[in-house]
This record gives C-alpha cells, structure tokens and sequence, in this order.
C-alpha cells in the first residue's frame, strides 16, 4: 500500500491513510527517525523499516519475500506522495512484474499544492524533480524544457536557490514564477516575480530555509518556435537517450509529430547536426 504522507502539517494525514498505516504489518519509510514522529503523533506503533535510494536493491528481495508470504506492507516517504522524486517506484515495479497487487492511500502533494497556489496555469504541466546541482546539467535541462507547453515544476534546495533562479533567468527569461517555501507549515511562504526579481530578493536576505518548490509559468506566445528552438531541444535530449527515446520526448516538450523529430535525428546522423 502506498500512503501520502503531510508535506508539512501533520494534521494533513488522510483518515484512510491512518487505517493503511495501523493495519499494517510494517511500515517502508526514507528515514525511520521522521516517519516514527508522524507514527508517535497518531498512536500507531508497527514496526518501521528503512527502505531508501542507499538500501533499496538490497531490501528489495526481502520485501517481496515477504509481500509473497502475505504480509501488509506500507510504503511511505519523509513527506508527500511516495514515488515523486522518490526510489520507491523500483518496488513498485518489482512488485508489478511479480504479479502482487499495490494500491494507494492518495493525499498530499507538494507538487500539485504549489501549482495550485501559484496562480499560474494548470491546464498542463511538467515536473522535473529536483534540478541538477551542477549548472552544465541545470541549463541543459532548462533549456530541454524551454519550449514546453505547460506550466514547469521542479524541487530545489534552499542553498541552491539562488544559482538555480540565475539559470532559469538566464534560460526561460521574464516568465512569471513562484517560489514556495515551507508548503503548509508555520512560515510558509509564496514569492511571487521574474526570475531575476526573485533572484534579487532572495539574494538580499541573509539565508534561505526550508523545502522549496518552483512553479515556472509556460512560455508566452514570442518568442515563437524557430528551429533553433527544435535544433537545441533535440541536442539536449540526444545527450541522455537514444534516437527513438529522444524523438518521443521532444515531441512531447514542444507539441510537434514524433515522426517529424525522428526524421530531424536520422538526417543529423547521415549528414551531420
């Protein structure tokens, strides 16, 4: 079972969640010492087990050993949906090429709860997890996005946050965006702007704290989509994916016939870029 857990204030927890959380025989969860707050607020005592990006392959035969004995097992992350930037999905995969059931306990998002205060469209949109920390990999990433349609999501940690609205300035230009910081918690805060003006604000302050989010407006209608637009987008997804793997995702980000893309890389390959 897979249980949302509060992003910030842990009067979020879902009645239904509680009832997954105490039926089961063990909790998974990132950091026992977080999970065993939220488990200790709702009198829930069941035994916690460390399942994370640093253990996962090891505790993964072990989970199903026991998922195939008939255990009930919960899956849930320091905060949010389990999964969204998250190892869990390997499990879930695993579990799905064996054939056992998983189901859900949805609830908070920290995802869906900044698009929603944002003010920003959400008609579509596109998460892009946590932002590279190295600024080659984040500019390249951003430019990738550039062109898409819909509103970008993405994580970010708080001593980043400065470098990180630099290179969306510097990339996605005069856009309307949001910060949000401390979703649902006691300082809980949206500054809204460009990202330089964020930038200007954020750098004047003597520190930044918190989890963050960045909700980045789509683009306008100009600049239009030239093709160095296209030309760019597609360098970037050649570099992490193979032909047919990048055509499918640029036509995605821009809106544009896979089969179009495709074509655009074969010829990059008979006759250079």
């Amino acid at each position: 079972m897979l249980v949302a857990t509060p992003i910030g204030n842990l009067g979020d927890m879902t009645l239904r969640g509680l009832e997954a959380l105490a039926g089961a025989d063990a909790v998974l969860c990132e950091d026992t010492r977080v999970s065993a707050k939220l488990l200790e607020r709702y009198g829930i005592r069941v035994p916690l087990m460390a399942y994370h990006e640093h253990n996962a392959r090891k505790m993964q035969p072990e989970i199903l050993a026991r998922l195939k004995g008939g255990a009930a097992l919960a899956l849930i992350s320091d905060a949010g949906m389990p999964l969204i930037s998250d190892p869990g999905f390997r499990l879930v995969q695993a579990c799905v090429a064996e054939g056992l059931a998983v189901s859900a306990c949805p609830g908070p998002s920290a995802v869906l709860t900044a698009l929603a205060l944002s003010g920003l469209a959400t008609d579509r949109f596109s998460f892009l997890g946590f932002l590279p920390p190295k600024p080659g990999e984040r500019k390249r990433l951003l430019e990738q996005w550039r062109a898409g349609p819909g509103t970008l999501i993405a994580f970010e940690s708080p001593h980043r946050l400065t470098v990180a609205l630099a290179d969306i300035a510097a990339v996605l230009g005069e856009r309307p965006m949001v910060v949000a910081r401390e979703l649902t918690k006691l300082h809980e805060e949206l500054a809204r702007g460009t990202a330089a003006e964020l930038l200007a604000d954020f750098s004047a302050r003597p520190a930044v704290k918190g989890e963050i989010v960045l909700v980045v407006a789509p683009p306008g209608d100009d600049p239009p989509l030239t093709e160095d637009v296209i030309e760019a987008t597609i360098t970037a997804a050649l570099e992490n994916a193979a032909p047919a793997r990048a055509a499918a995702l640029v036509a995605r980000q821009l809106g544009l016939p896979r089969d179009d893309i495709y074509q655009r890389i074969l010829k990059r390959r008979h006759h250079g870029p």
